[in-house]
């Protein structure tokens, strides 16, 4: 299960705050914990997975990473322009990321929550293309808004993502059913095999689970490397799935009191 492309250079090596120049470390985003406690992070495989709790940061921190690297903030690929809010945080702007030699061929950022934003713009920009192919044809060929949500997610995975790429994904699982989790899997190793490196914010433990990944938990601690057996997320599932009933009970005599 090794892949051929991790004793190739990365595409992203490394990432440096640029503490001396943050203006504030009681504001938002550098008040977060795994923020605040940021100096440097080198990236060490094909495969990175940011983990945590919600609020803890982790789709801030890829959201930096995307920016910085050069993706539209609301997701799509490079070539993307287009903004419906500005939301996103200041932090690209004190990030110094580390690239490696090779520089990637493709590339994409895929947000769940703004992905509706990048469906439309790509029927915009299709309406106005003049004759030839249209950008939905590398997305399967049809219509990101006609397709189930989950449907949309996929197809961006196998059509879109063609390899030699820098492939950003935050909770990419949000769409997707566990089998399709796990086709996901299949077509990153696929990918990672065509010397494609993928960073990704997720819940999900199926995803974790690809084999030789390297998994960056964000807690009240700062962030930390660990093991996908020393997850919440990986903990949690299997006590739930080992004795769901005692688990339910736990729950709802707490709820009761």
């Amino acid at each position: 299960m090794n892949s051929l492309f991790e004793s190739s250079p990365l595409y992203l090596r490394q990432i440096t705050l640029l503490r001396e120049q943050v203006p504030s470390f009681h504001q938002y985003p550098f008040d977060l914990t795994a923020i605040r406690s940021l100096d440097q992070l080198a990236f060490r495989k094909p495969v990175t997975f940011i983990v945590g709790e919600n609020g803890t940061g982790k789709s801030t921190l890829l959201e930096g990473l995307a920016v910085a690297w050069g993706f539209n903030p609301e997701g799509g690929s490079m070539n993307f322009s287009f903004s419906t809010s500005a939301t996103h945080s200041d932090l690209y702007r004190y990030l110094r990321l580390s690239r490696g030699v090779q520089r990637p061929r493709d590339g994409f950022f895929l947000r769940a929550e703004s992905y509706y934003n990048v469906a439309t713009n790509i029927e915009k920009l299709d309406a106005i293309v003049s004759p030839g192919p249209k950008i939905k044809e590398s997305f399967g060929g049809k219509s990101l808004h006609e397709q189930s949500h989950g449907e949309s997610f996929l197809n961006t995975f196998l059509h879109r993502f063609g390899g030699y790429g820098m492939y950003m994904m935050d909770e990419p699982e949000a769409a997707l059913s566990p089998l399709r989790q796990m086709t996901l899997l299949a077509r990153m190793h696929e990918l990672v095999n065509k010397q494609s490196q993928f960073i990704i914010a997720t819940h999900s433990p199926i995803l974790m689970s690809y084999p030789n990944a390297e998994i960056w938990q964000l807690n009240e601690d700062g962030i930390h490397r660990v093991e996908l057996e020393e997850t919440d997320h990986y903990i949690i599932t299997k006590s739930f799935m080992n004795d769901r009933e005692a688990m339910l009970r736990t729950l709802f005599e707490a709820d009761d009191n």
